[in-house]
């Protein structure tokens, strides 16, 4: 059977062609940019690649199209599918058709964390000898590649609340009937897609309403909007994890270091039994992370890891890329990329990246480009979450709807603010001295603003 993906090299649609592939189908696909690593990593698995969104890419009759759901009505390929009324499905009900119904399902969801705590829980079940698939929204360093079938009835997903296709505006994880669920968090955000965070709410209660219950639910008990949706109605059994209240049944960490690359965890009971489970000692920082791993060492529990195995192998787990990572040292100063593009997120990285330096000077680089940022949606609460910042760059490019100029910091910080990337880079390149610490915020290339940045400070 011939499939063939409209939007191959997006993460997800990427990871799909290559399950596919794996279950013995043939598979091509077409996307706007044809472009490494995603491309370099479909074609070694010899799936056909082609560019641009031009009908002739389908002469040769594929048996189903798979929509990825950046692809809307307008474009070429889209209504010669419609048109000649060549079979067509999404990306996540060609998943769940063909993969997921028949697996144990564990989906990591919430507005941040979930490609970290994806990344966390695959490699806990592969270092427990479990050979699980996965399709995870990242680079996920302990594995060669971001998606695979596996070899148990165990799979693990990222769990996006973005639109599925064109043809289906629900979020995707409802495709995903997961047994086990994490909640990391919710806020408001997609403000393309949804209108406010109660549109939000909806989706996930829809994702709550299919966890059998048999099932298990997990969560942080701080997450206010998380436990309005629970209320909305839960039919499953519910882990959380605790913050500031010991004895409360759920999961607990102890920071041994301030920066978070060293705790304790504990779990306890509903008779308000405590066990030390272990000592989490790794590379990663940040408080964030900590809460990641709570969530991925309980869900794996829920499949059958114990703990302390679980724990041993956040030892030896190497971030996802992009994730506070470190791109380079330079003259003494440390370039750090990070996926951050929610002020909530940028004050977490933010929070964990000044516990690691301690006094030393943080340059925030950001650039507002998720469709929500360039609303200006969250723009009220962007100078907040850069208060750890000593000094801030942000690039204000034609698609971003309101003036950074405007934003009010502290009378300690400096923002300065350019309309092209290499402006930018020059800007930091004076500002930065040995024992500085950039960080670069985005969720996208930022115009090759990492290397460029580098090769200046050279």
């Amino acid at each position: 059977m011939h499939l063939h993906i409209l939007g191959i090299c997006g993460t997800f649609m990427g990871g799909i062609a290559a399950i596919a592939k794996q279950l013995g189908f043939r598979v091509s696909g077409c996307d706007a940019n044809v472009y490494p690593p995603m491309s370099t990593q479909l074609e070694q698995l010899g799936i056909e690649l082609k560019q641009g969104y031009l009908p002739e890419h389908l002469q040769d009759q594929p048996d189903l199209v798979i929509v990825g759901n950046a692809m809307s009505r307008g474009n070429p390929m889209v209504e010669y599918v419609l048109d000649r009324n060549i079979p067509y499905t999404s990306g996540p009900q060609w998943l769940l058709d063909n993969v997921l119904k028949d697996r144990w399902v564990l989906a990591v969801s919430g507005t941040h964390g979930k490609t970290t705590t994806s990344s966390m829980l695959t490699w806990i079940l592969e270092y427990a000898h479990m050979s699980p698939g996965y399709l995870i929204g990242g680079v996920p360093q302990n594995f060669s590649s971001s998606a695979r079938l596996g070899e148990s009835p165990f799979f693990v997903i990222e769990a996006d609340e973005y639109d599925t296709a064109f043809f289906d505006k629900r979020s995707k994880f409802v495709h995903y009937r997961p047994r086990t669920l994490v909640i990391n968090n919710m806020e408001f955000d997609h403000a393309d897609i949804f209108n406010n965070l109660a549109d939000i709410q909806r989706q996930f209660h829809h994702l709550i309403r299919m966890v059998p219950s048999n099932g298990l639910i997990l969560s942080p008990q701080s997450e206010q909007a998380v436990s309005e949706t629970l209320a909305m109605g839960c039919w499953t059994p519910t882990e959380f994890s605790i913050k500031d209240s010991k004895h409360q049944p759920g999961w607990h960490a102890e920071k041994l270091a301030a920066d978070g690359s060293e705790f304790i965890v504990r779990f306890y009971d509903n008779q308000g039994q405590g066990e030390v489970q272990g000592t989490v000692k790794w590379d990663l920082i940040g408080d964030f992370n900590i809460d990641n791993a709570l969530m991925a060492i309980a869900a794996a529990r829920h499949a059958g890891v114990p703990a302390k195995v679980a724990i041993e192998a956040l030892g030896e787990f190497i971030n996802t890329k992009r994730r506070l990572e470190l791109r380079g040292t330079v003259n003494d100063i440390r370039v750090y990329d990070d996926f951050a593009h929610h002020p909530t997120a940028i004050a977490k990285t933010l929070d964990g990246l000044r516990a690691h330096v301690g006094n030393g000077r943080i340059l925030a680089v950001l650039e507002p480009r998720s469709n929500t940022m360039k609303q200006g949606i969250h723009k009220d609460l962007l100078a907040s979450s850069l208060i750890k910042a000593d000094e801030i760059f942000i690039l204000q490019s034609e698609q971003v709807l309101w003036s950074a100029n405007e934003l009010a910091f502290s009378e300690q910080q400096s923002c300065r603010v350019a309309t092209e990337v290499d402006r930018l880079v020059d800007l930091v390149v004076k500002q930065a001295r040995p024992g500085d610490t950039v960080l670069i915020m985005s969720n996208g290339g930022f115009g090759g603003f990492h290397d460029k940045l580098l090769q200046a400070l050279a």
